[in-house]
Formats: C-alpha cells, structure tokens, sequence
C-alpha cells in the first residue's frame, strides 16, 4: 500500500495568493494553475487581464512540473535538438511544456503537486510561480 503526500484544495489557495501577490507587484495579471502531485488540476484563478491563451498554457505547466517532477524551464533546455530529451514536448498530445513558469511543489523532499503560471514573460512566470511556492513553505 503507498502513502500519497498530497496538496489539498486550502494548500492551492495560498500557493495560488502567493503567486498572485507576486504578480500584483509586478503588474502583471496572470494564470495560476494548481495540480495535485500526479498533476490533475486542484485550483485555477485566471486574474482580471490574464490572457486567454494562457489559460491552457499555465495548466500545462503545472501538469508537467508535477508529473515529471521537475522544472519547465528544464525541460525546455533537455529537449533542445542534440540534448537528451529532444522532442519530449510533442509527448502525451503536446501537454508537456518547455517553457519557464512551471515549479514541482516539493515537501520534505516528496513532490506533492505543481503550480504552473503564464501571461508574462518566461522570467516573470517563474518569478510568480517561485512566489507561490516561498509563499506556501512559510506557511507549515
């Protein structure tokens, strides 16, 4: 029988008012997007002005931080031609995303699920995305 650390919906709130903070601060209106550690969205807040094509997008980070248990923005330099996971991002129906602002969320060394932002630049998704986080570990 496996034990399953898992966000709960109260935990991808704070990720989620962490973020927005952040993003408030910045000026820039983004998509949130919370997943549990299999990367099954939990929580979604599109802020007044976050693009509409980033709806998708910011769950599709979130999905794969989680499921993969690691960075977009790392993804997106392994899949580069000649790396070792070029072409990974036309996997599973082009859901796994090489673009910065998707995090693991990570508890006593156990991903338990993944936050995903988008409507910035790459740099201002994951600068939002890693407030969520720092908000949601300050937290416990």
């Amino acid at each position: 029988m496996l034990t399953i650390k898992r966000l709960s919906l109260e935990d991808a709130r704070v990720l989620i008012a962490g973020a927005r903070a952040k993003a408030e601060e910045i000026g820039v209106p983004m998509c949130i997007a919370i997943t549990d550690e299999s990367g099954q969205l939990i929580a979604f807040e599109r802020m007044d002005g976050g693009k509409i094509t980033s709806t998708i997008i910011a769950q599709d980070k979130a999905y794969t931080a989680a499921g993969a248990k690691r960075t977009t923005e790392s993804y997106g330099t392994a899949s580069q031609p000649g790396s070792p996971a070029y072409g990974i991002n036309s996997a599973i129906g082009g859901r796994l995303l090489v673009v910065a602002g998707g995090l693991p969320v990570i508890v006593d060394g156990d991903v338990v699920g993944g936050i995903g932002l988008s409507s910035g630049t790459p740099a201002q998704d994951t600068q939002c995305a890693q407030a969520g986080v720092d908000f949601f570990l300050k937290s416990f």
